[in-house]
């Protein structure tokens, strides 16, 4: 009864439908002494299971400090991004203040040569009567 419970475990065992519990029987099964004949095959499976179970790595691990050298390197260029970043939006602003001016003083200079077109229509006809007054009071001499 019991062969038949264990050729239905490790039938099972093999497709990857065992429980913990399952496995556990089956363990404790090939790591003894009186397994059947036909399933000889299996023991050296669960008597490498097994052992490999107690292995440790014992090495040490060395990690790579060039981790920190990309992190600093990756905080530097955010730095470096934000001060650009920074620099260009002022250097933006600035140009709108002195595209602003520009307008403000070409607004000005219009005005003024508006007023000195006036000026010189106003100094022409001031030199219209200057001639004219030259000439009645020469012939008068």
């Amino acid at each position: 009864m019991e062969l038949v419970n264990i050729e239905k475990l490790l039938e099972k065992y093999l497709s990857a439908e065992t429980t913990l519990s399952e496995e556990k029987v089956l363990k404790t099964y090939f790591t003894g002494n009186n397994v059947a004949a036909h399933l000889v095959e299996y023991q050296a499976l669960f008597a490498f299971f097994a052992t490999e179970k107690n292995e440790r790595y014992t090495k040490t691990i060395h990690l790579n400090r060039n981790n920190q050298k990309w992190k600093w390197l990756s905080v530097a260029a955010s730095i470096v991004l934000m001060v650009g970043v920074y620099s260009g939006y002022q250097q933006n602003e600035q140009r709108k203040v002195n595209e602003k001016l520009y307008a403000e003083t070409q607004v000005a200079l219009k005005m003024l040569a508006s007023n000195l077109n006036k000026g010189t229509v106003a100094i022409g006809h001031l030199q219209k009567f200057e001639n004219t007054k030259n000439k009645i009071f020469n012939k008068s001499k």
